[in-house]
């Protein structure tokens, strides 16, 4: 018996996702993101501290890559930034 799921295709394995480097704001985090979107690499944002919501921007922010491509976006973000002006790239 084959099993059908919601639109008729098996749901994807969603990929783990690891933290490559702690921007110091979401303005850096989303220009990381921009190098690794590039790259060819998804990523995503989250805040590294609790705030309250209206204070997102200029809190610390993770930068979020699948598990298996950490290596390539570790490699980009070094080839397009100082990685010492970074948190995570110390």
């Amino acid at each position: 018996k084959v099993e059908r799921w919601a639109g008729g295709r098996r749901p994807r394995r969603l990929a783990a996702m690891v933290q490559v480097v702690v921007a110091r704001d979401l303005a850096e985090a989303e220009e990381i993101q921009t190098i690794l979107r590039s790259a060819g690499i998804p990523s995503e944002l989250e805040s590294a501290v609790e705030q309250h919501p209206t204070q997102l921007a200029d809190t610390p922010h993770k930068v979020l890559v699948p598990e298996e491509t950490l290596e390539d976006a570790q490699h980009a973000i070094e080839a397009m930034t100082d990685t010492d002006e970074l948190l995570g790239g110390r």
